[in-house]
């Protein structure tokens, strides 16, 4: 038992966990966004479509349709393909993708570290021969020219 309270507290678990139940919060709150103030003008802009109640149906149930919702053809029994779910669902996967995005953008761009200056030079050009000798040198090693400074 003490092994596995170690194991529980380990920073890195009660991180994943944390962001599990914040990954569950904020798939309902999308799902919600979607469902409830996304979904609904867009019906209306395309005739009054509910897209939750988007299906085909494949058999009927008992009784046989038609069937006003997809909540009535799936209490009857009937086997439907829930199209209209599958829809919301894409945008609700679409919407989290984007806010992930701008999330892992954000934290990349406070992780962004500062270019470092540029590296102070440690060879020079002999101005006789034009070959790089050390930048303390007093004399060229290839020409054997003496330089200034």
């Amino acid at each position: 038992m003490q092994e596995f309270k170690k194991f529980i507290m380990r920073g890195n678990v009660v991180d994943m966990a944390v962001g599990i139940v914040i990954g569950a919060a904020f798939g309902a709150i999308i799902k919600s966004l979607v469902a409830d103030i996304i979904m609904p003008p867009i019906g209306l802009l395309l005739g009054g479509v509910d897209f939750a109640n988007l299906y085909a149906l494949l058999k009927a149930g008992d009784p046989a349709g038609p069937y006003a919702s997809l909540a009535d053809a799936q209490a009857a029994g009937a086997v439907t393909i829930n199209y209209g779910v599958f829809i919301n669902t894409i945008i609700s996967f679409l919407i989290v993708a984007f806010v992930i995005f701008l999330i892992v953008k954000s934290i990349n761009r406070m992780q962004e570290e500062e270019p470092a200056p540029p590296a102070e030079p440690t060879t020079k050009e002999c101005p006789f021969c034009h070959t790089e000798i050390p930048i303390k040198a007093t004399r060229c090693p290839h020409c054997t020219s003496a330089l200034d400074g």
